[in-house]
């Protein structure tokens, strides 16, 4: 039997009970829209569609030519072209090692240069240079580049940490970032970074935002942690360096800054350098300010220092160079600001029940933005400036929609036991009946600062939860963006005290609710959510039925001594070695109370994961039948902290809704 016919038979005991809802198969072959390339007047783009194929695990992938004026949009055949960028000179793209450029859009193609090996390709604005970036062997860390005769041997040799990050060990290779002009061969490419163990882009999600042209094309900006070993592991000093091409000489643009300095933007006039940036080293989560620096005086000011939120989404300089547009979390949505750079003004600008993410081109008195949320993945959208409304720009899953009832949402202000006001999240099942119980899940958010919003998840997925017939119950709890920094701060140092305080809050004002079935409630949850269903487990007070913890932290000991970027661990829970121990090794450690489990528990683990190290899902899971609770545990060897594989996926949510249909 072909995997397509078997996926649809495992997938029958879903869809017989729910053909008009979201299913996993639905969710997994849902159309992706991403925005492959601007025009440079903001007249066009264009963007893509994947669509994934079950039975290959891959995308099929087309692309649309957009007139963002009359939002048409036609199909535009790119063949094996890979877009880099649309400016004054024309639309750039990869394919193989041949960077073509047209003149006209993409309808006709001629050769600019032959780059070999380049990843990351930003071109100069006057069309005369070529930044890009390339892995470099810079330390012999593998026994086989160490010793000639024995190529066979897979020793890996290190003396000194970041031998290992997220999901890969350091084999001594590293990004660098080059620069090469036009009329020059490739071989005359210039490594900015030569000799040095650094990464530009920055590891493990760096990219081409990582570096950036000045407007006069005589300086390449890029972005880096100027450290290696120990001191790289316990530090999230990255800086914003120049490279004078004239000259050859380097400047530290953000030396006296000892946070992250991230996402170079120069403003179209070029007379301003923006990024985003956070000030205390080592505090990964910490207030995500915007800095613009007068590009003549080199003066710095920070525009966010007296806004009492963090900047988490993107930015973007209006064409003239006269205001700032930004996206973050807000109240437990992602919503669009204004920024004016010369009295540092905010003002919201779009309001309600939904992320806006991206800002992709301005139209006149309208942005085109990208926006989700539970019910929807990512479309562009138009936003009027000034009155926030929104139309839809695409429409990608109209079809898949339209065949879908979906759930609905509701935020509601709770009190918690500090007297203190929470947002909870409620979502609701499709066709959702008040005078009937439902069984309820808790969901635990990870990060432990990361936002909870109205994102569109292909893991964690609320409208497939609900789908499924569950009430979600999703509470902005202490440590989360968009409710003040206070708010967002107090988690650190605090991981099982407030913040434990807060699920329960939210879990008993659910059980207050007279659909939710009191006696069926579960608690899910990933990472800190993980780590929070483990300390669930320990104190619940048989409020809940059963868990699930994914590539959740079990003994913290074990793991500050496991994980790979230590500055978390530094800032948010201490070291193990302190005296006296901090909370986070006595009563805040889950491990420390496998005594008062009492209800099932399922465990998922990744074996590539080295945030979170396979031996904490491990742990767990042994100690749970040890103690001889009914437990699973569900382990993905080629998984890193997510899911990624589409098969994997399917089989992680079948595995998810199977054991909340045993167990509660």
């Amino acid at each position: 039997m072909k995997l397509k016919y078997a996926l649809a038979a495992l997938a029958a005991p879903f869809l017989m009970n729910a053909q008009n809802v979201m299913t996993p198969e639905t969710l997994w072959t849902l159309n992706r829209m991403s925005v492959s390339a601007v025009s440079p007047d903001h007249n066009a783009l264009i963007y893509s569609v994947a669509k994934t194929d079950l039975e290959t695990e891959k995308s099929n992938r087309t692309h649309y030519f957009l007139n963002i004026a009359t939002a048409q949009a036609s199909s535009v055949d790119l063949g094996k072209k890979s877009l880099i960028q649309w400016d004054k000179n024309g639309l750039y793209a990869s394919e193989g090692d041949l960077i073509l450029l047209s003149k006209d859009a993409g309808k006709t193609w001629s050769e600019f240069y032959l780059l070999p090996d380049a990843a990351n390709i930003v071109i100069s604005p006057d069309g005369k240079k070529i930044a890009f970036s390339r892995e470099v062997l810079v330390e012999k860390l593998l026994g086989k580049d160490k010793y000639q005769d024995l190529p066979k041997t897979t020793a890996h040799i290190y003396t000194d940490l970041n031998h290992r990050h997220w999901d890969y060990f350091n084999e001594g290779k590293y990004n660098h970032v080059f620069v090469v002009h036009a009329d020059q061969p490739a071989a005359q490419a210039k490594d900015l970074l030569e000799g040095k163990p650094w990464d530009s882009p920055q590891r493990p999600f760096g990219g081409a935002e990582d570096f950036v042209w000045s407007p006069d094309s005589s300086q390449l900006l890029y972005v880096t942690k100027p450290l290696s070993g120990i001191e790289y592991a316990k530090s999230t000093n990255t800086d914003i360096f120049s490279y004078d091409l004239a000259s050859g000489t380097v400047k530290n643009l953000t030396v006296a800054n000892k946070g992250y300095d991230v996402h170079p933007k120069f403003s179209p006039d070029g007379k301003m350098l923006m990024w985003q940036s956070m000030e205390r080293e080592g505090y990964e989560a910490d207030k995500n300010d915007i800095k613009v620096m007068d590009w003549k005086t080199g003066q710095i000011t920070n525009l966010t220092k007296n806004w009492d939120e963090s900047v988490v989404g993107d930015i973007f300089w209006t064409g003239d160079s006269r205001q700032i547009y930004f996206t973050t979390a807000f109240r437990g949505t992602n919503q669009l600001f204004s920024l004016n750079p010369k009295n540092a003004k905010i003002e919201q600008i779009t309001r309600g029940n939904f992320d806006v993410n991206s800002i992709i081109a301005q139209q006149k008195n309208n942005l085109v933005v990208t926006r989700t949320d539970i019910n929807h993945n990512a479309d562009l959208f138009s936003v009027n400036l000034k009155n926030g409304d929104m139309k839809p720009v695409t429409e990608v899953n109209k079809e898949n929609y339209a065949q879908i009832t979906p759930g609905t949402s509701e935020l509601k202000m709770i009190k918690t036991t500090d007297g203190k006001e929470m947002g909870v999240w409620i979502h609701y099942p499709p066709n959702f009946d008040p005078n009937k119980k439902y069984p309820t899940l808790l969901y635990c958010q990870g990060g432990p600062q990361s936002g909870l919003t109205q994102f569109f998840s292909i893991r964690w997925n609320f409208s497939l939860m609900a789908a499924n017939g569950y009430v979600v119950v999703a509470p902005n709890r202490r440590g989360m963006p968009g409710w003040g920094t206070a708010w967002n701060e107090q988690i650190s140092g605090d991981w099982g005290g407030q913040v434990m305080q807060d699920y329960l809050s939210a879990a008993d004002y659910a059980k207050t609710l007279p659909y939710v079935d009191a006696a069926r409630m579960g608690a899910v949850g990933a990472s800190y959510g993980g780590y929070s269903v483990f300390m669930l487990a320990g104190m619940h007070e048989n409020r809940f039925k059963t868990f699930i913890a994914h590539d959740g932290l079990f003994d913290m000991k074990s793991w500050a001594l496991t994980t790979e970027e230590l500055w978390f661990a530094n800032w948010d829970i201490g070291s193990p070695f302190e005296k006296p121990l901090p909370k986070a090794y006595t009563e805040f450690n889950p491990v420390n109370f496998v005594d008062k489990w009492n209800k099932p528990i399922m465990v998922i683990q990744g074996g590539i994961d080295f945030r979170v190290p396979y031996e904490q899902g491990q742990e767990a899971f042994q100690a749970a039948r040890l103690k001889g609770l009914k437990s699973k545990f569900l382990y993905f060897p080629n998984e890193n902290h997510w899911v990624l594989n589409p098969q994997n996926g399917l089989a992680w949510q079948r595995e998810f809704f199977g054991w909340l249909k045993e167990t509660l």
